[in-house]
């Protein structure tokens, strides 16, 4: 699949595993057919290049995240439906609730903000020290939030972002993270060279270098 004229940052499938929508730092989105590789649309509106990019579990809509310190959310024609203003910092990391009914996003301004599926601003969440580099949330009836950041730590947020534990153990900025399909395992990886996974509960079970 080749379109894209910088860097891809991020790719993520459609639920039904039909499409691909990828973001770069050509300040595009662009859907991609899985079984033709053909391109189907490219999203333009955003200011600055695109960190993240994430369906919702109905398929419905698109987000995005960018470093012009902006969310939008685009419908499956790749019409854009609304820009979600309220980061002071680049946006590095959007991610919806199993549910489709929240969207939560990851900030250079050290935040991480829970929005409502019409765009309204749910809640603030603060604890980090430093920017936010990625959120995730867990794929089973619980939607549990986890975070990631330069400061070092994994943190767990219930759905209405009530903080749960903070996991310590990576030496330096962690930069990504997902869950495993169950639900059951976080995976982080750091610039420490490291691949983590842990439990739900906060327990190391492996630490994989690079």
């Amino acid at each position: 699949m080749i379109g894209h004229l910088a860097r891809i940052t991020d790719v993520s499938f459609s639920p039904d595993g039909k499409l691909i929508a990828s973001s770069s730092y050509d300040k595009t989105i662009r859907l991609w057919d899985v079984g033709t590789g053909r391109l189907i649309s490219s999203l333009v509106g955003h200011m600055d290049g695109v960190s993240s990019v994430a369906f919702s579990p109905d398929e419905q809509l698109i987000a995005s995240s960018s470093y012009d310190h902006t969310i939008r959310l685009w419908d499956k024609g790749g019409k854009l439906v609304m820009t979600l203003l309220g980061h002071q910092g680049a946006v590095n990391s959007v991610s919806f609730s199993p549910d489709g009914q929240i969207l939560a996003s990851a900030s250079e301004d050290g935040t991480i903000k829970l929005w409502s599926r019409n765009g309204g601003l749910l809640k603030t969440l603060t604890g980090h020290q430093g920017a936010v580099n990625s959120v995730s949330f867990s794929p089973d009836t619980q939607q549990i939030l986890v975070s990631v950041g330069e400061d070092g730590t994994v943190k767990l947020w219930s759905r209405n972002g009530e903080p749960i534990a903070t996991l310590i153990g990576h030496q330096g900025a962690v930069n990504s993270v997902s869950f495993s399909p169950d639900g059951k395992t976080i995976t982080t990886i750091g610039n420490d060279n490291t691949i983590r996974n842990w439990s739900r509960d906060g327990r190391l079970l492996e630490s994989t270098r690079k």
